[in-house]
């Protein structure tokens, strides 16, 4: 019996391979826009059917990896008409290669991160943040605080906000019994959020570089007041520390957290490995402080350079504002890492906290422990790549042109709903208000009047929510490794959270349209969310298994 399994086994496998040889192969054939020409799936509803399956299929089977796996593989067959050698090639050379080639900055700064944390670690800084900690902050809801603060002053760039502030206070969090699920949506809702009302960030000169004549700069100051997901994004955290409670999934990590000293609940632990590390007793707080600040101020110095700061004509505000609108945080934050990890390794050796066998060490853990992540990030942007091939973001561009006519004073609502979609399909905010940012500014014609930025803020809004919804955001991927958090806990958990904002953003932006007045529409928002969180507390208060019943 099993030789004939073996023989069949091979026989299959050898039609297989015949099959697929007898096939014409070959590259898929684009347009100008990066669209399947031959593809009778693109530019319709059908582009956006992988990562909806990929999502689906994530948030199912618990496993990430193999789901959006299946998600690039459905992409690559839709763009090559089920042709199996075609789709093959799609998948390694038009969505794999080139999401390595472009994530090699990405992946630099995530490496030199890990060893940075590792070193961290080593050094003894952690332990001695976490004694400071202990004596200074004695409850959970001052250590979530804390960390709330630390996401809203690193500001800069999502990527270093992610991982920067989960380093730092994931130490604390574990001796308070935070779950890593609510740690991941702390530093997640501080990051892209927080960037997206930031002037000074990667986000403000993305969205510049988007728009026409040169305003992006005062486009994107004009929005925040407007921006009602970032904003209220921020009332919902705080306000749900403050009042002591969770619902939804989270819930239960809370619960597990508390009751069982179980920081997972389910899935891997990703941070065995720094478990049993070696850490020197002689550790000060400033031995983490040191390179935070250092790696603060070379990653914001690294964003001027990469600008081209002294390139750039004019007083100080137009040289600074012209460098953050022409900057590469791809090439900038790698930089700014490794200047500080050069920094680091002199300062912890002339402290004597690290030796150089040990800092050595700490190379290759550094890297494993962002193998995942890394992983994670390109699977995620080859689904994007493929995406793109189907021509997904011009299918819901033309939805939005579409909707424009008699809903006027509604289209900010409608905008929101229509950057989450494709910010949630795709995976990026940036990528999202990028196509939709030309589309708004033709549909609302004077960039004088309020309708024009809340139109505007619609769009960036709702590109951010769908960013800080979806699996395959490359944010919610950081967040998940800034924690070190297994992802689809983090993707699960946080969406009940996300949601409940992004449904009051939808009715605030019906009424801003309306209303057109910032002052006003804010309050509405913030009564909004407060009231919600009251009216989710009295009826996650009825329910016997509460942690306050059981503690």
């Amino acid at each position: 019996m099993n030789r004939r399994n073996r023989f069949l086994s091979v026989l299959v496998l050898v039609v297989l391979v015949v099959a697929m040889l007898t096939m014409s192969a070959g590259a898929v054939d684009v347009n100008d826009d990066g669209v399947a020409t031959g593809s009778s799936f693109a530019l319709s509803f059908w582009a956006l059917v992988p990562p909806i399956v990929a999502i689906v299929l994530a948030l199912i089977t618990k496993e990430v990896y193999s789901s959006l796996f299946i998600g690039v593989m459905l992409g690559a067959l839709f763009a090559n008409n089920f042709a199996p050698v075609g789709s093959l090639d799609t998948v390694l050379g038009e969505a794999i290669v080139p999401a390595i080639t472009d994530l090699a900055g990405n992946f630099l700064f995530l490496v030199i991160l890990g060893i940075l944390v590792v070193l961290i670690n080593r050094s003894g800084g952690s332990a001695a943040f976490g004694r400071w900690a202990e004596k200074n902050i004695k409850s959970r809801a001052g250590v979530m605080l804390a960390t709330f603060i630390l996401g809203v002053f690193i500001f800069v760039d999502d990527y270093f906000n992610c991982l920067t502030v989960g380093s730092v206070m994931q130490p604390i969090s574990d001796r308070q019994k935070i779950s890593r699920s609510k740690l991941a949506y702390l530093i997640d809702a501080t990051a892209a959020p927080i960037c997206m009302i930031a002037p000074v960030s990667s986000w403000a000169a993305a969205v510049a570089s988007y728009a026409e004549d040169g305003q992006g700069f005062v486009l994107f100051v004009k929005a925040i007041p407007y921006n009602f997901y970032s904003l209220l994004t921020l009332v919902f955290v705080v306000a749900i520390i403050l009042m002591k409670f969770d619902f939804g999934p989270m819930r239960l990590h809370e619960m597990n957290a508390i009751l069982n000293n179980d920081l997972y609940t389910s899935g891997d632990r990703v941070d065995v490995a720094m478990e049993n590390d070696t850490v020197n007793p002689r550790g000060k707080v400033i031995d983490l402080l040191f390179p935070v600040i250092v790696l603060i101020v070379c990653c914001f110095i690294g964003l001027l350079y990469a600008g081209g700061y002294y390139e750039v004509g004019g007083d100080f505000y137009h040289q600074f504002q012209g460098a953050f609108s022409e900057t590469d945080a791809t090439v900038a934050l790698p930089w700014g890492t490794l200047i500080t990890l050069f920094v680091t390794l002199i300062y912890y050796w002339c402290r004597r906290l690290v030796s150089f066998k040990e800092s050595m060490s700490a190379i290759p853990q550094g890297f494993m422990n962002m193998v995942p992540a890394i992983t994670i990030l390109v699977l995620a942007t080859s689904l994007k790549n493929v995406t793109g091939l189907l021509g997904a973001k011009y299918f819901v561009a033309g939805l939005t042109q579409s909707a424009a006519a008699g809903l006027f004073n509604f289209l900010p609502a409608i905008i929101f709903v229509i950057a989450c979609v494709l910010s949630f399909s795709t995976g990026t905010s940036w990528g999202t208000f990028g196509i939709l940012i030309p589309i708004v500014g033709a549909v609302f014609g004077d960039p004088s009047t309020q309708l024009y930025y809340i139109g505007m803020s619609a769009c960036l809004a709702g590109a951010v929510f769908g960013d800080h919804c979806s699996p395959i955001s490359d944010t919610t991927i950081m967040a998940s490794a800034g924690a070190m958090c297994n992802h689809v806990n983090h993707v699960s958990t946080q969406l009940p959270y996300a949601a409940t904002v992004g449904v009051i953003c939808f009715v605030n932006y019906i009424i801003a349209g309306f209303v057109q007045n910032a002052a006003i529409s804010i309050v509405i928002g913030v009564v909004l969310t407060l009231a919600t969180l009251f009216v989710i507390r009295a009826i996650v208060g009825k329910n016997p298994t509460a942690p306050e019943q059981k503690a």
